[in-house]
């Protein structure tokens, strides 16, 4: 049951600039508003409560997206794009042909998720995990659109999200939890990297697909979060996916777990669900060499249950720095300190309920607040 807000939770609205919307976008074998399964076990808020109901009544404007659980970021940022603009979704004509699927998808006609989207009515996006991937794919397509897409398409039939242009319908981004540079789930103890991950990660995403009760389409083995989040491919992601200089950009990595003393990291159970417990144990003891040569030790074993909390932080080589309230800039990623909890710790936990109502209130106060 959703509980009363407190006095100290409520925002100051008369200090901000703006009040643009925030749209939520869930990770792997997530569900959003649109998915039936929402109103039974909210995504954002779990069994403490929905979180975008919460948000709502505190003046802010907030909307959980619906995305493919398993599908890749360039899918999921085309599905998001249409649900944003009451579109019917469009995969684009090349990437299809490369990837063996179908080029239309669901069709938002007349049920968009947000009243307008455009120059003159920008939005703020929030990701949770892969969902931060997925954000960052939609920012560059809206700005620079593809020109593969362009050049396989006849200009009448062309999406608008191809064409680019339109970076500056964006105001601020943040991750959570998110696998900017991979994670090491995705990797045996050898560093040979898996189709599927190992076995462990295998039983944990078939209950995660379970619950979201949603059933992926068939994909190329390419076109895929899997193949995505492998440490080598999200790399090549980063090169793609530069930071913007007129975005505002913030980052929220999460552990749950320990060091111990030969260096390698146990689950602290007080925090961690008993689905993350094994993995983030098999995580806490990694070190290897992925297919493409990157090196990753000691450093990549602290981790949330499913991400490194390395990788959470920021894209490698791209600008960063630690979080100062005094000093917020564009075009740098802004890290939050790290959130003492498991992967689903910011969605609200499940058996191990968190209140995330308090931090999410005041991050978005904070984003109405810049300039």
């Amino acid at each position: 049951m959703q509980t009363k807000p407190s006095a100290a939770l409520t925002p100051a609205c008369s200090a901000w600039h703006s009040n643009d919307p925030f749209v939520f976008v869930h990770g792997l074998c997530g569900w959003g508003g649109y998915s039936p399964l929402y109103r039974l076990l909210p995504y954002w808020g779990m069994f403490g409560g929905d979180l975008m109901r919460f948000l709502n009544g505190q003046g802010f404007h907030v909307h959980a997206a619906s995305v493919d659980p398993n599908a890749s970021a360039w899918d999921r940022a085309c599905e998001l794009f249409a649900q944003l603009t009451g579109t019917r979704v469009d995969y684009g004509a090349a990437h299809c042909k490369e990837n063996g699927h179908a080029r239309f998808g669901k069709d938002y006609t007349g049920r968009p998720l947000v009243p307008a989207f455009d120059e003159g009515h920008k939005l703020n996006l929030l990701g949770h995990s892969f969902g931060g991937t997925t954000i960052r794919m939609l920012a560059y397509l809206l700005e620079f659109g593809s020109a593969e897409e362009r050049a396989a398409t006849p200009t009448g039939e062309l999406s608008p999200l191809f064409t680019g242009g339109k970076g500056n319908w964006l105001r601020s981004l943040t991750t959570l939890a998110t696998p900017h540079n991979g994670t090491t789930a995705y990797c045996d103890t050898s560093g040979d990297e898996k189709r599927m991950g190992p076995p462990l990660q295998r039983l944990m995403t078939t209950v995660m697909e379970m619950m979201a009760r949603r059933k992926t389409a068939d994909r190329a083995d390419r076109d895929h979060a899997d193949f995505d989040m492998y440490i080598d491919n999200a790399l090549l992601l980063n090169d793609l996916l530069t930071t913007r200089a007129h975005l505002y950009y913030f980052s929220f990595p999460c552990s749950a777990a320990n060091r111990q003393a030969d260096g390698s990291f146990l689950p602290e159970k007080r925090v961690t669900e008993s689905m993350f417990r094994a993995t983030t144990e098999l995580i806490g003891v990694m070190r290897g060499e992925t297919v493409g040569g990157f090196a990753f030790g000691d450093d990549w074993r602290d981790n949330d249950g499913l991400v490194n909390t390395v990788s959470a932080r920021a894209p490698f080589g791209a600008p960063q720095k630690n979080f100062d309230p005094a000093e917020i800039p564009k075009g740098v990623w802004n890290i939050m300190p790290v959130t003492r909890g498991d992967h689903m710790a910011l969605q609200g936990g499940l058996f191990h309920v968190r209140d995330v109502r308090p931090l999410f209130t005041e991050h978005l106060d904070r984003i109405n607040r810049l300039p």
